[in-house]
């Protein structure tokens, strides 16, 4: 693994945006008042990126993967947490269908970039 900064990793940056988006959202929505739904969906927003650059950190092709798999997972929650809100009416659904085709693109790449590690 030749080393680069986790900055420059394309799935790094596109996950740092929709975190940023969610931050957005989260403020200027009906569900800056839903405190519980917000902190969670922020949580896993900023999760994704977080583990990505861990998991870079590590320096081992294992430990990427084991936070690559974790990223995932709170991708998984928060497409999970934006649906929820979306079906109660705290995010309108003009607002999150741009965040969740953010969400798709960041999910392809992580399983993209989880498959060229595997079999590197």
């Amino acid at each position: 693994m030749g080393y680069q900064s986790f900055k420059e990793l394309r799935v790094w940056q596109e996950a740092k945006t929709l975190a940023i988006e969610i931050y957005r959202v989260a403020s200027s929505e009906r569900i800056s008042r839903d405190f519980g739904l917000k902190d969670q969906m922020q949580r896993a927003a900023v999760s994704i990126a977080s583990n990505i650059c861990e998991g870079y950190e590590r320096r081992s092709d294992a430990e990427f993967l084991r936070f690559l798999y974790i990223a995932k997972g709170s991708l998984s929650e928060l497409v999970t947490q934006l649906e929820i809100a979306r079906e109660v009416g705290l995010i309108a659904e003009e607002v999150a269908q741009p965040i969740e085709q953010q969400c798709k693109k960041v999910g392809s790449m992580l399983t993209k970039l989880i498959q060229a590690r595997k079999s590197g």
